[in-house]
Formats: structure tokens, C-alpha cells, sequence
């Protein structure tokens, strides 16, 4: 057996919040750090590791953009997607108190979802390029009076202790991390279960061509759920769209308007589809009510 077959590669340091989703879904992996994306990506690519786990978007900070300019230069595929709920905890060296802190650092996103509570204990921030590396740094250079914000999996790996958890200022912040893989797993048509497709496509340069290409979506009743659109070539005039739509494309709805994009679109790729997460239906079900 090759020993990449039980790798999955995730950005950041060990203890970051990619790491915590690597555990949460492939809990007998073996999660291998990167220092960026793009080594997180072509380890896969390369087959050095069997999946890669990358963040996608988040509730808060919004789409990671890079991911869509890097999706284009690689033949990966998508083959599942896991919402993970963001949990920062603060952290500090074991006894410490929290009366005793007078600063804290992190990734200057966490610090900044984390602002009133800081400024409710007095606590002087300063930014840090990693959640999880700020919590290595701090084990490895121990400081009175210091605390982390980062993940509970980050605590355990560097024997720090969790003082508060829960500590953003708003709860439902939630990470949308994709699972990429060399080879297309495309799962078997069942009507039980409900399914995400993500389609890569450039569009025909022509009056309302993006109108014409989404065209048969809605007049065959498919769920678009998410459409970015970036500039894939350095010329500036060359847009590209990322979407994601709720079915399959052995449904007879789907085959119909896949026909419609080939036809007003230049280029066509389906990256994925895979089961869609339990995480989207009790949201759709919380805005319902």
C-alpha cells in the first residue's frame, strides 16, 4: 500500500482550524501540514497525498480567492465538502489565570472576531501570521502574562490551557472547507440522497452570454447556490464563473441545462459532485422558520 494513499494535506500549522476538519472527517488519515495552498494542492496533484482539505469560504471573512485562481491550473477534483462551526478558545500556559494576561495574539482575523471580549478583559492584541502558530510560539517561548486565541485541537497538541471557550464576539461563524481528490469520485444517482455539483466555466464573448448560459438552471428547476466569477488570464478581458448548483447530472433536469451552458459557454468543466452537507439543510431550515 502506498503511503500517500493515507495522507490528507491541509494549509497552516498543525492545531489550525484545517487540521481540526481534517480530523473531523478523516479521523484515521494522517494530516500532513503545508505552507501554502498551492503545496497543500500539488501534494495531491503530484500523489504525494490521497486528499487535500481547503477552505473555501467563510461566514465571516468571505470567499478565499486564491483557491479560485489555483482550482484552473490543477486536474483535481472535488469530492465532498465539511462545514466546520469556528470555536476560538483563548489559551495561555497551564495556571495561568486570566486576570494575569495582559496580551494576546493570532491571525489578525480571529483577533479581530474576537474584539469586544478582548476589550472587555483589557487585552492588547498583536497580529500573528497563524492562529495555531501563534499557539506553537508560545509553547516554544513561554511569556507570563500572554495568551493565544486559537483552535481546542491547537491546546492539546501544545500543552496549553483553555481559559475561555467560545470566545468570538458572535456565534455561527462557520468555515466551508472543500475535499480535493487526483481522481473523480462520482457518486452513484440516488434519489434519497441530495447532491452539489461545482462547474468551472468561461462564457462566449456575446451580449447577455452569462444570462444565456444560467439560463437553463432556472427553467429546469435547479437550485443555483453559489456563482463567483474571477479573472483566470492576465489579460484582464477573459472572465471566468465558479458555480455550484443542488443535483446530479445523471438527473434528466440537470443533463438539460449542463446542454444549455455547452452551448453559450466557451469552456466546461465539472470539478465535482458529491454528497451536500447536512450543515446546508438545518441552515435552510433555521431561515424557513
Amino acid at each position: 500500500m502506498n503511503a500517500s494513499t493515507d495522507i490528507i494535506a491541509y494549509q497552516g500549522y498543525p492545531g489550525a482550524y484545517s487540521h481540526l476538519a481534517c480530523t473531523r472527517v478523516y479521523p484515521t488519515m494522517n494530516a500532513t501540514a503545508c505552507e501554502s495552498f498551492v503545496d497543500a494542492m500539488f501534494m495531491v496533484d503530484n500523489g504525494e497525498a490521497s486528499l487535500a482539505m481547503i477552505p473555501l469560504e467563510n461566514s465571516t471573512a468571505g470567499r478565499v480567492e486564491e483557491i479560485y485562481r489555483l482550482m484552473p491550473k490543477t486536474q483535481l477534483h472535488i469530492i465532498g465538502e465539511h462545514f466546520e462551526p469556528v470555536n476560538h478558545c483563548l489559551l495561555a500556559l497551564p495556571g495561568t489565570r486570566i486576570d494575569d494576561l495582559k496580551t494576546v495574539s493570532s491571525h489578525p482575523q480571529a483577533l479581530a472576531q474576537c474584539d469586544s471580549n478582548l476589550k472587555a478583559l483589557g487585552l492588547t492584541p498583536m497580529a500573528a501570521l497563524d492562529t495555531a502558530g501563534s499557539a506553537a510560539d508560545l509553547a516554544e517561548n513561554p511569556r507570563a502574562g500572554h495568551a493565544v486565541i486559537a483552535s481546542s485541537l491547537a491546546a492539546e497538541l501544545y500543552g496549553l490551557e483553555i481559559l475561555r471557550e467560545n470566545f468570538q464576539d458572535k456565534s455561527g461563524n462557520t468555515t466551508r472547507f472543500i475535499i480535493l481528490a487526483k481522481d473523480s469520485h462520482m457518486p452513484a444517482l440516488d434519489a434519497d440522497e441530495r447532491f452539489m455539483t461545482t462547474i468551472m466555466f468561461t462564457v462566449r464573448n456575446m451580449p447577455a452570454a452569462l444570462y444565456k448560459a444560467l439560463g437553463g438552471f432556472a427553467t429546469n428547476g435547479l437550485n443555483m447556490v453559489k456563482l463567483e466569477s474571477y479573472m483566470e488570464s492576465d489579460t484582464m478581458q477573459v472572465s471566468s464563473f465558479h458555480l455550484d448548483v443542488e443535483g446530479h447530472p445523471h438527473e434528466q433536469a440537470m443533463q438539460y441545462a449542463l446542454q444549455e451552458l455547452h452551448f453559450f459557454a466557451k469552456t466546461v468543466r465539472i470539478i465535482g459532485t458529491y454528497p451536500a452537507h447536512p450543515f446546508r439543510f438545518t441552515q435552510q431550515m433555521k431561515t424557513d422558520d
